[in-house]
């Protein structure tokens, strides 16, 4: 498996709101929602000096009124870089979080649940999928991808479950995985695993990946048994004068 290829294909899974270049260093905005959705992704060359390319993100994200973030991968020369410009975790008090990855062989199992996938999420798909109002941004980057997918399991006359899929390549990212607390511990989340994969099969899917905290017991257990393993870790870089996240 090519580490920096998965690296780039997780940016095309979840695409931000608004995008923009420096060289081929992806800046991404989205009003604040999710790091992943407004950090810079330093992979490839920015085509000037790092001094320069990081002052220009500086620039963008400041007209923006966003933190200067940035999205390295653990122990990467790009990470070594810019902590070298005085760039630090944003996030000192959260755990790794891990893109784990695996065959669509070992997630193919017959779903335990009923699962309903389709090209649009609706009303109560959000319900389900966040606790509490849905944020502003999160349609446009939860369905901005080119392939997108977005699995339900109903139980007792209302969504329970949820999930979302999407096709870059053959790559099958999925996120936004999420099972009501009173119906947890039933095999739901592999449920809605399974059914995206089922989704992903014909469409060239051959190899998943997602990303979970480190911390997060139940959602690790789930996903190794599943056949995930560990392909990197990332972490959010805070520019020169930004307060770590609290």
């Amino acid at each position: 498996m090519d580490v920096e290829q998965l690296f780039l294909t997780t940016a095309l899974g979840r695409p931000a709101v608004e995008t923009s270049y420096v060289g081929q260093w992806l800046l991404r905005a989205s009003s604040g929602w999710t790091g992943r959705a407004n950090s810079l992704l330093p992979a490839g060359d920015p085509g000037m000096s790092l001094s320069d390319a990081l002052k220009h993100a500086e620039d963008f994200y400041a007209e923006r009124g966003l933190p200067a973030l940035a999205l390295v991968r653990l122990n990467s020369p790009e990470a070594n870089q810019l902590q070298e410009h005085g760039w630090k975790d944003a996030r000192p008090w959260q755990a790794d979080v891990l893109v784990m990855h695996t065959s669509l062989d070992l997630v193919n199992g017959a779903p335990e649940y009923e699962v309903t996938v389709t090209p649009q999420p609706d009303a109560a798909w959000y319900e389900t999928a966040f606790d509490g109002p849905v944020p502003a941004p999160a349609p446009a980057v939860m369905e901005g991808a080119p392939h997108a997918a977005f699995a339900s399991v109903s139980l007792d006359r209302r969504v329970v479950a949820v999930g979302r899929g999407s096709m870059t390549g053959h790559w099958l990212g999925m996120d936004a995985v999420r099972v009501d607390p009173q119906y947890r511990r039933r095999g739901l989340a592999t449920a809605v695993l399974q059914g995206l994969t089922r989704w992903a099969g014909p469409l060239g899917g051959r190899r998943s990946y997602l990303e979970v905290v480190e911390d997060n017991t139940p959602a690790m257990t789930t996903y190794t048994n599943l056949g995930y393993a560990e392909a990197y870790r990332y972490r959010y870089l805070a520019g020169p004068g930004h307060q770590p996240e609290s």
